[in-house]
């Protein structure tokens, strides 16, 4: 984690929160409308199969110990991570897939989006992944910059057509 930031693993008890910083991520989208589901998809989706991890300030007293796993939850969280599972639609085999990696707006730029990457990477890794998959706004340029730096490609695009 960058200098001033910790992570913790998250748990059942954190699914309000989950759910808000979803809602957060759809209202920068402008689709803040279609967020009613996002309560049924943590209720059937977060699980000990797919972890959930928060970043959250160091306080001020341990900024100088090294960024490690800490079970404080003194502190308000400023990012997470929720990771999972999916099957590769092209070979069939199963491969880590990132449910959401959301940083509040004012913690941005400080490198916490990267660092959770890294740490997807390794989780997927320790588990055999051989690779590892995620869907993103097509507006989401900050986000697409991210992941191309990251070496993540376009396997896929998925279209939408609204019917009225």
């Amino acid at each position: 984690m960058p200098a001033g930031y910790m992570l913790r693993l998250g748990s059942g008890l954190d699914r309000a929160l989950l759910i808000k910083f979803m809602h957060r991520t759809y209202q920068e989208q402008d689709a803040a409308g279609v967020c009613a589901h996002l309560a049924q998809t943590v209720e059937q989706y977060l699980s000990s199969e797919t972890p959930l991890w928060w970043v959250t300030p160091k306080p001020e007293a341990d900024s100088e110990a090294p960024s490690t796993l800490s079970s404080d939850r003194s502190s308000p969280p400023v990012a997470c991570l929720w990771l999972g599972t999916a099957i590769d639609q092209v070979h069939g085999d199963r491969h880590a897939h990132i449910f959401l990696l959301y940083v509040l707006p004012e913690h941005r730029r400080r490198g916490i989006g990267r660092a959770l990457m890294y740490y997807a990477e390794a989780w997927a890794k320790a588990r055999g992944d051989r690779q590892i998959g995620l869907q993103v706004f097509q507006s989401s340029q900050a986000a697409l910059s991210l992941y191309h730096s990251l070496g993540f490609q376009t396997q896929s695009l998925w279209l939408v057509k609204p019917l009225r």
